[in-house]
């Protein structure tokens, strides 16, 4: 079967169309803050609108058929046509001059990983800053359209937990019609962006402080306006925990967000992902508040102001804070941790596999199939004693099919193997162990800070030119869950057949 090209060409025509706008409205943000960079942005907005338009006009006769092939290209080319022209602002308004210093920043944004080369981020346009933090916003955005409506219909990864066929949270669909399942959790990412800045501007953010950071929140990005990121307002905890809770509700299944606003709280609370997500959260924010309580010098560690209240409360948020911005990749800084005992340093490090819940904007392995992978390994005890019994694996009382449990295991283990070949790639560049491993493991996460070298207090802008290529391409592969992308990568998907 030959591909349909003129669609392709059609959908990623309207992705420049779509980007072209958003860059527009960083012009209007620039206008009002009077940046000085307000035409820069306008023409950075112009030229994808056009060649948006242009491609879309061309190829207005295609035929209306989608097949696998076909999704799996768009959705690969359209981060990477979104990220090129997502580089124009910081090129053309030379807040970053370097090409591949601004396409690493840009795929960093809509990966949502929130890593940056950036030294001096307080000195960047107003307007720029803007659309570095949209950049997040789109990306989360397309991300949970990508894991509710179309990855299911791929049939990738453990993402199939949401087809209508499956078990999972897929039993319970918003709506028959995708269109209408993505209408629907976009307003409440957009309702959640809107709560979260209003509430930040009231407890002491400026109004663009707050909008910033609430975009770089739901879509648990990171990119910050303060070059300490969330640690300029240690001496307001009240914005810190602000943001723990959006970290929270943006690392926990969409789906079930919504089934909250409809009243079906039962739902939420008999959701297994999300009870293991939130008992994951709570048990290890407290043995990390209690090794920094007994053990680390906390003083030391925070970044910008002193830290005020309590020791003890000042302990449990910086725990608490630090444990959400890496179990749901958000990546936001309220202090050093790589300070705070080489445990931690080390059990940080783990909570970079683990990832939020399927259907969020969080990175990562994700919550569900770590779930699956624990059920089907105490199954394989119970199946070696009882060779005979039939011992499905079971989500949500619901049986899991065969396929799903093996294309979970099979999506780890090419997640590892990236993890390795990705950290090997770093080493081979001269950077030490620690820092490489952290890299490959945060990049293919989309955590943002890393170890070493590259940890919560420094940027990525001391890597070789060749590295931030590579981090670009593990952000790309660790966001669209491997397969959309390595898939494409094989002689076999580009024969006709």
């Amino acid at each position: 079967m030959k591909l349909n090209h003129k669609i392709i060409f059609y959908f990623l025509g309207s992705l420049l169309l779509f980007n072209g706008g958003f860059i527009l409205l960083s012009a209007i943000v620039s206008l009002f803050y009077d940046d000085g960079v307000i035409l820069k942005l306008f023409i950075s907005g112009f030229i994808p609108i056009a060649l948006g338009a242009i491609i879309m006009y061309s190829t207005r006769d295609h035929k209306k058929e989608i097949n696998k092939r076909e999704g799996y290209i768009i959705v690969t080319f359209g981060w990477l046509i979104m990220t090129l022209s997502g580089t124009l602002p910081y090129i053309i308004t030379q807040s970053i001059p370097n090409f591949t210093d601004a396409f690493f920043e840009t795929m960093s944004g809509y990966t949502t990983t929130g890593s940056s080369i950036l030294h001096d981020i307080e000195i960047i346009p107003h307007g720029v800053l803007f659309w570095r933090s949209l950049t997040h916003w789109i990306g989360g955005m397309g991300i949970i359209v990508l894991a509710i409506a179309i990855l299911p219909l791929l049939g990738i990864g453990g993402m199939q937990l949401f087809a209508a066929e499956a078990p999972g949270p897929s039993g319970d669909k918003l709506h028959p019609r995708i269109t209408d399942t993505a209408k629907r959790l976009w307003l409440i990412y957009f309702g959640y962006t809107v709560a979260e800045t209003i509430l930040l501007w009231a407890a002491g953010m400026t109004f663009f402080d707050a909008i910033n950071h609430a975009l770089a929140t739901l879509s648990t990005g990171g990119f910050s306006t303060k070059n300490a990121s969330v640690a300029y307002w240690n001496h307001q905890p009240i914005i810190q925990y602000i943001i723990i809770v959006f970290m929270y509700l943006a690392g926990a299944n969409f789906v079930l967000s919504y089934f909250a606003f409809k009243g079906k709280i039962q739902k939420i609370l008999k959701d297994e992902e999300f009870k293991l997500y939130t008992t994951f959260i709570a048990i290890f924010t407290v043995i990390v508040a209690s090794i920094i309580y007994f053990r680390a010098d906390l003083g030391m560690s925070t970044i910008g102001h002193p830290m005020v209240w309590g020791q003890a409360e000042s302990a449990f948020r910086h725990a608490l804070f630090q444990v959400l911005s890496i179990i749901t990749t958000t990546g936001f800084v309220s202090a050093d941790y790589t300070l705070w005992t080489h445990f931690l340093v080390v059990f940080f490090f783990g909570l970079m596999f683990l990832g939020g819940s399927a259907g969020s904007t969080s990175g990562g392995v994700k919550v569900v199939r770590h779930l699956i992978m624990i059920k089907n390994g105490f199954m394989e005890f119970k199946r070696s004693l009882h060779p005979n019994a039939v011992l499905p694996v079971r989500y949500n009382n619901k049986a899991v099919s065969g396929e799903i449990v093996f294309n979970v295991l099979a999506f780890f283990i090419l997640y590892m193997l990236s993890f390795i070949i990705g950290a090997l790639v770093f080493s081979m560049l001269g950077i030490n162990f620690e820092s490489a491993v952290g890299l490959s493991a945060s990049s293919l996460g989309n955590v943002g800070p890393a170890l070493g070298n590259f940890g919560p207090v420094t940027n990525y802008a001391a890597l070789p030119a060749f590295g931030k290529w590579w981090c670009s391409f593990l952000m790309l592969i660790g966001r669209l869950e491997l397969f959309t992308v390595l898939v494409l990568l094989t002689p076999f998907f580009w024969r006709n057949r």
